[in-house]
């Protein structure tokens, strides 16, 4: 659980996200770019890169990206990395931490896409631009059984639309993916909307109507490809979601993972007592660390079955 440091750092992560809440809902005058901007330095400060990675700046057929290698390689083997920030105030930035502690442990190059984000650039643009970078990876020549998928919140029911975008435009699908706290389901209709809000420290049902509302524009919250939930997910390889108890998105995980299994989808869900949204973040802390040896450890035996295939 929660030590003094990661309660200082929870409270930091909370007081940066602030203004963003703020400005969308026209209670701020400060620039849209300033804010994010703040609040993505704000959270490389409190969840810094590991030692042993080094960081540059790729372009993905035109879509910017982050490419994170760790001093230790596997040659081939690749994450790609979707950031969460409910389509509208993440980035690579804050990623530093995670991606890095990803990249070590897999000894895989992590690549993190910088897609455009609303409220200046809605659905699908994020979408599509994720794709586009996503199938750059083949244009390398790397080999889809040493490719894995992973992203948090938005960028976690971005792993399931990545897959079935790629499986219905004939590209190659990854190995496996881990989705973690994914924000899958845009109705917020499910149970835990309601009985988790205000549980979870990070994410209330609030600012997920906000966020949803900028991002849909004139799209329908139930739109496949914004909800994963609603979407044609057969023929998928192996999917690990990851959810907190305490996340007030934990039904919509839960009902990703029944709708994945029901569609014959390899299927594992992992749910955490008392953790909260992507606590993956909080490097040191015994449930985050021991999560993401858990999605190691899925994405190598996702690596080993596709390349014995």
């Amino acid at each position: 659980m929660l030590g003094p440091r990661d309660r200082e750092r929870l409270a930091g992560w909370q007081s940066a996200a602030g203004p963003l809440g703020a400005i969308l809902l026209g209670q701020s005058d400060q620039p849209w770019d300033e804010a994010r901007a703040n609040y993505l330095g704000e959270l490389n400060r409190l969840f810094p890169a590991p030692e042993g990675v080094s960081f540059e700046t790729v372009d993905m057929d035109g879509v910017p990206a982050m490419l994170v290698t760790p001093d230790v390689v596997i040659d081939g083997k690749v994450l790609f990395y979707i950031h969460g920030g409910g389509y509208v105030h993440g980035g690579p930035l804050a990623y530093r931490g995670l991606a890095g502690r990803y990249a070590k442990a897999l000894k895989a190059r992590v690549y993190v896409p910088d897609y455009r984000q609303a409220p200046e650039f809605r659905y699908p643009i994020p979408l599509t631009d994720t794709f586009q970078a996503y199938k750059s990876l083949f244009g390398m020549g790397f080999d889809p059984a040493k490719v894995t998928i992973s992203g948090d919140s938005a960028g976690g029911a971005m792993v399931i639309t990545m897959m079935r975008m790629a499986r219905d435009a004939g590209n190659p699908l990854p190995a496996g993916g881990v989705a973690i706290s994914p924000w899958a389901d845009l109705t917020h209709s499910s149970r835990s909307q309601f009985e988790r809000d205000g549980l979870d420290p990070v994410c209330s049902r609030e600012f997920l109507m906000l966020l949803a509302r900028n991002f849909l524009g004139d799209t329908l919250p139930s739109d496949p490809d914004a909800s994963p939930v609603f979407a044609d997910v057969r023929g998928l390889p192996p999917v690990l979601i990851q959810a907190g108890e305490n996340e007030v998105m934990l039904s919509d995980a839960m009902r990703l993972a029944t709708h994945l299994g029901e569609n014959r989808v390899r299927t594992s869900l992992e749910v955490w007592p008392g953790m909260f949204h992507v606590w993956h973040l909080f490097d040191g802390m015994p449930e985050a660390d021991e999560a993401l040896r858990n999605a190691v450890v899925f994405l190598e035996q996702a690596m080993r079955k596709a390349e014995g295939a």
